[in-house]
């Protein structure tokens, strides 16, 4: 359905307090009624914590001097992916900061090497903003997927929360030459940042309406102590799963993380994600002594010493919600 800013707003006031079962309800009825009972897994390999930008609410920001900074090699990159794929993982994630140091054509080679060893894999990357010749460069070399959350979809906010050289205008003009290019496009936005008015979230509704992405990444705001808004209250669960089930009814074939952010501000929050719609988890496959490194706010939650036995866990704790983790491809249903 389609959904005007006042219908969210309204929505959003409804559920304030508590989200109610009847949006729960709507929203886990259109999943199942897309998806069935399928919990899609991506495989994440965060393979570098350095960058360029100076965003002000993230832990890896530029400026940020504490931050522990690490670039995992080729060679490690394609490790993480052997042990992932052993364990039944069919999509890899690369994530990482927009990192001067690891090339656009480093990248490539990644990319192409990691398609070449696992044909039956789908390639994500998550790494920024880039000129549609290098983006066009991404997709020749393989990569099939692009994460690229817009953060907030109005422009007075955005400013609020990026460097001056910075543009949400930019920003749109990345995920409209992905989608042209060919990408299966993630857009995406955070709940409960500073600044944030209820007007924005509905802002962000209908841009993606328009979008029309193949995947949505949403999750609470989590501060971080070294950064400028260190001091902000975190953004609330209640209003990350009114949230949630909004997307899914806004975007009834979206693929939808519940989100580690989700899962850091509340145990069972992946699961209550999952509940109001979400339909993708992410479990952490980059190497254990660098999984703390990728600091993009505090408390961040990291996966146990064996991945074996997290997906196990994973797997139980879906079933307690009747869904199943479906290790294929899982790829987008939008045309």
């Amino acid at each position: 359905m389609v959904f005007t800013k006042r219908d969210v707003v309204d929505i959003i006031e409804q559920n304030r307090d508590a989200l109610s079962d009847e949006l729960q309800n709507r929203a886990e009825r259109q999943r199942r009624a897309v998806f069935g009972d399928s919990v899609y897994a991506r495989g994440l390999i965060e393979f570098t914590s350095c960058c360029k930008n100076d965003c002000r609410y993230c832990g890896i920001r530029a400026s940020n001097k504490n931050a522990v900074r690490y670039r995992l090699s080729l060679q490690q990159i394609l490790e993480c992916c052997e042990t992932g794929h052993s364990l039944g993982f069919r999509t890899f994630v690369l994530q990482g900061g927009e990192d001067p140091g690891f090339s656009d054509a480093e990248l490539c080679e990644a990319v192409s090497r990691i398609k070449e060893r696992f044909p039956d894999t789908a390639v994500t990357l998550s790494v920024g903003e880039r000129p549609r010749s290098v983006y066009r460069d991404f997709y020749s070399a393989g990569a099939d997927r692009y994460l690229l959350r817009h953060e907030t979809a109005n422009e007075e906010h955005y400013a609020k929360l990026h460097p001056p050289q910075m543009s949400l205008k930019n920003r749109k003009r990345c995920l409209y030459d992905l989608k042209d290019i060919g990408f299966q496009v993630g857009a995406g936005f955070m709940v409960g940042s500073p600044y944030q008015t209820v007007y924005d979230l509905a802002e962000d509704i209908v841009f993606l309406e328009e979008l029309d992405p193949h995947m949505v990444g949403i999750g609470p705001f989590v501060p971080h102590r070294d950064t400028e808004f260190k001091d902000f209250r975190r953004g609330s669960l209640n209003l990350t799963l009114v949230m949630l089930a909004i997307t899914r009814l806004a975007l009834p074939k979206v693929l939808l993380p519940a989100t580690t952010a989700l899962g850091t501000i509340a145990p069972d929050g992946r699961e209550r994600g999952i509940r109001c719609g979400a339909n993708v988890v992410m479990p952490n496959l980059s190497p254990l002594d660098v999984r703390e490194a990728y600091s993009l706010y505090d408390g961040k939650i990291c996966t146990g010493d064996e991945a074996a036995e997290c997906i196990m866990c994973l797997k139980r704790r879906l079933e307690s919600v009747g869904c199943r983790l479906d290790m294929s491809r899982g790829d987008s249903p939008v045309i």
